[in-house]
């Protein structure tokens, strides 16, 4: 079997642009090698700076990076729509791989597409043009691909309520977990603690700063019982957008001692930052998968995060839920998590056991089965209907 991957969305640059899609990408490839599968072969598609040594790629892997520069969208979608129909039938694939939402509509072989959320369906998250650009082609896919994936059973439920796709055709698949979190030595912690300056107990937040992660409602029940709590509140992640209404609230509130915004927080620091907080709280309003208490749970940190969306899933009975939206419940469980050692020893345990559900060697043998699938296929999928 020979399969085509459009990989234009994996970042060759360290910084914010490797996580989320690009981190599924780097992942998922990875994991996708180390199969003994001899009989199937791989061509990956690449924005320029990906090298084979990036893509730890076996022969097996032909790489074919583009000359455009393909990590900006206007780029990217000029070659998925106008470049790859035939760019990508030369090489005769079996089945095209597309990790994020969109295929090439004209494409005269078969295609399999992730769709890890439909946020710009619920939030007024883009301009305008690019949020009718994602409607409509992410619609437009789903009905042409042969298969689509889904990251959650709750993306799955989106995907068939606003996308109207037949449920046979579409298979949850959950993201793993992500290898290099894993429990901090306690001099690790301590000598990071002191290089960073960082208290002795902390409550953490960690996620691009854009309303949907729902920080305003942290900062407002984290205002009512910061007396109760007892210990600063650190909240890390790069400017997303709408995010000057955040520093604002938290000068309305008083709260500038005991708020500190950390800016973007390389991945390398990540776990040793997890370690170092007494508890990790996520109240996300709205996520297809949600990593962050999944990386929490494996460095070992007890997790408060919302029952919203795709996050009851991932955290399962290892965390504290609240509903997002209810700052006093998210305020009470802010109180228990910080003056509760027990709960917090039992939710560790709990976490630890969580994680190990998430395995990206599971998530590689899942996705390949459904590209063999799709590539039995004798044409592709419609795009009406």
């Amino acid at each position: 079997m020979h399969v085509a991957i459009n990989a234009h969305l994996l970042s060759p640059v360290p910084g914010y642009r490797q996580a989320g899609v690009s981190r599924y990408i780097d992942q998922l490839l990875r994991h996708l090698w180390a199969m003994p599968r001899p009989d199937v072969r791989w061509t990956v598609y690449a924005p320029p700076g990906v090298t084979r040594s990036l893509l730890a790629a076996p022969p097996s892997v032909a790489l074919r990076p583009s000359h455009l520069p393909t990590t900006q969208p206007l780029a990217r979608i000029i070659w998925e729509q106008a470049i790859a129909p035939l760019a990508v039938a030369g090489q005769r694939p079996d089945v095209l791989f597309c990790p994020l939402n969109v295929v090439p509509l004209l494409a005269p072989y078969r295609t399999v597409v992730t769709v890890h959320d439909l946020a710009f369906l619920r939030f007024d998250l883009h301009k305008p043009a690019k949020r009718r650009y994602l409607a409509a082609f992410t619609k437009l896919s789903v009905r042409r691909a042969a298969h689509v994936i889904t990251v959650s059973e709750f993306t799955r439920r989106e995907v068939l309520e606003l996308l109207r796709v037949p449920p046979a055709k579409v298979t949850a698949i959950p993201n793993g977990r992500d290898e290099r979190f894993q429990p901090v030595a306690p001099d690790v912690v301590a000598a990071f603690r002191s290089r960073q300056q960082l208290p002795a107990h902390f409550l953490l937040f960690v996620g691009t700063l854009e309303p949907r992660k729902n920080v305003t409602t942290l900062l407002r029940a984290y205002a009512q019982v910061r007396a109760e709590v007892g210990m600063p509140l650190l909240i890390g992640g790069g400017k997303g957008w709408r995010y000057a209404d955040m520093f604002a609230l938290v000068q309305e509130l008083g709260l500038e001692q005991a708020v500190r915004f950390l800016g973007f927080v390389a991945s390398d620091e990540l776990p040793h930052l997890y370690a170092a907080a007494t508890a990790f709280v996520y109240p996300s309003l709205y996520e297809g998968f949600g990593f962050p208490p999944l990386e929490a749970f494996a460095v070992g940190t007890p997790v408060v995060t919302s029952a919203a969306a795709s996050l009851p899933e991932v955290a399962g009975d290892a965390a504290l839920l609240v509903p997002p939206t209810d700052v006093g419940a998210l305020a009470n469980a802010l109180v228990r998590i910080t003056h509760d050692a027990a709960l917090r020893a039992d939710l560790r345990t709990k976490g630890f056991a969580q994680v190990e559900q998430f395995s990206w060697t599971r998530t590689a043998a899942e996705t390949l089965a459904v590209l063999q699938r799709a590539a039995g296929q004798k044409e592709p999928s419609p795009l009406s209907g």
